[in-house]
């Protein structure tokens, strides 16, 4: 039955393909050898490379090119003669080993192997495994620019490594287009999402209509085209469907720039003529914003309330540590006192500074500054908490 089959329009075009370097691998599921045939997409059983090149066509799954002995893996072209029946034909080459074991040595018969295509059925090993997965990574290091899966459900894990792997690395390109092409719809799955450029609904034979690419052995030569032969190519054109054409936008090269700080604050943007917001008061303006860099470290201020220089403290010799049990029952008989707001002190500041400087108008300026102090001493939160009594 594979002896009377032909190639279709589709090998045609993948063998041009080769044969003028634009193909550079056909990785086949097909076991007839149809693909094989062809001069420009022949192979090579066992797989493996020649002259430091790979073939254009890796069976995935071998073929009926070749058929093998199951005892001693000898290989031999296959006979489709010898396989007429339910047994599987016996191998010669092991019956004559075997003879010469047993007749000619005197030693038991170790038995004698049977034949079978070379072609790899389900679970079971494929003895090109190797070969496939070097020359799959010599692929995937060239990246090309294109992909086209045609014809396959994409249900073999191993095939389905090979076809996700390739259209990353063909996507991953900037001018790289994967394409899919089957009578039936995409694969779904999470894998394969936004895995396609081009999705093609219908069969292969009418693409390569459509391309209309000479055969791989006609002579490349101009023939000229009439005007009615035109007209009949126009009127006898397939029709394929093409479902989806989208392509993933390319990567960005260069990283964003990060985004500017803003011009104001609101300690700062009543300096800024541009951006001034009149939300906060004068009083919320003189407040400090606590900040990361501050609350890691805060330096001490220098000056007081007035822009007087504080008199330094000194601080007292550190003296015996009380025990942790004295803290904890005065921590429990004299609760936290509770804390003035700073906007509050500085309104009280504020009024009082004032009605001085309305009462005191005609003094100079040495006593105002005297008694502006020490209404601020007085009003100070420091001040206030030492008035008043301690209780026992």
């Amino acid at each position: 039955m594979t002896k009377s089959a032909r190639p279709t329009p589709f090998h045609q075009m993948l063998a041009t393909l080769a044969q003028q370097d634009r193909l550079l691998r056909l990785y086949s599921q097909n076991v007839d050898g149809i693909d094989t045939s062809l001069e420009p997409l022949a192979t090579r059983i066992p797989l493996h490379k020649e002259e430091g090149k790979w073939p254009k066509t890796i069976q995935l799954h071998g073929g009926l090119d070749k058929m093998v002995c199951s005892k001693c893996h000898e290989l031999s072209e296959f006979d489709a003669d010898l396989f007429d029946g339910p047994v599987p034909p016996v191998c010669t080459n092991c019956e004559e080993l075997n003879r010469v074991r047993t007749e000619v040595a005197g030693k038991r018969s170790h038995g004698v192997g049977m034949l079978r295509p070379r072609m790899v059925l389900y679970n079971e090993h494929n003895p090109d495994d190797e070969a496939i997965g070097a020359v799959t990574r010599e692929d995937l290091r060239k990246r090309p620019d294109a992909i086209i899966v045609v014809g396959t459900t994409l249900k073999v894990p191993g095939v389905k490594r090979i076809v996700r792997e390739m259209c990353a690395t063909v996507r991953d390109r900037k001018d790289g287009v994967a394409i899919w092409i089957n009578a039936g719809s995409e694969p779904s799955g999470k894998e394969f999402e936004d895995c396609w450029d081009i999705v093609v609904k219908g069969t292969c034979d009418e693409v390569a209509r459509h391309a209309a690419l000479r055969q791989w052995n006609e002579p490349e030569i101009g023939i000229p085209v009439s005007e009615e032969s035109l007209e009949r190519a126009r009127q006898n054109q397939p029709t394929v469907s093409i479902m989806r054409t989208f392509k993933a936008p390319p990567k960005e090269d260069t990283p964003k720039p990060s985004p500017r700080a803003p011009l104001s604050t609101p300690l700062t943007g009543r300096r800024h003529a541009n951006m001034v917001d009149n939300s906060f008061s004068e009083e919320e303006d003189l407040v400090e914003v606590e900040t990361p860099s501050k609350r890691a470290e805060k330096k001490p201020n220098l000056f007081n309330l007035l822009g007087q220089t504080k008199q330094p403290t000194k601080r007292k010799a550190p003296g015996p540590k009380a025990k942790t049990t004295t803290k904890k029952n005065a921590s429990k008989n004299n609760p936290p006192k509770p804390q003035v707001r700073i906007d509050q002190t500085l309104r009280q500041t504020k009024t009082a500074a004032a009605a001085i400087k309305v009462e005191k108008n005609g003094k100079n300026g040495t006593a105002f500054d005297d008694i502006a102090a020490k209404d601020v001493r007085l009003n100070s939160p420091r001040s206030r908490s030492a008035d008043r009594p301690v209780k026992a």
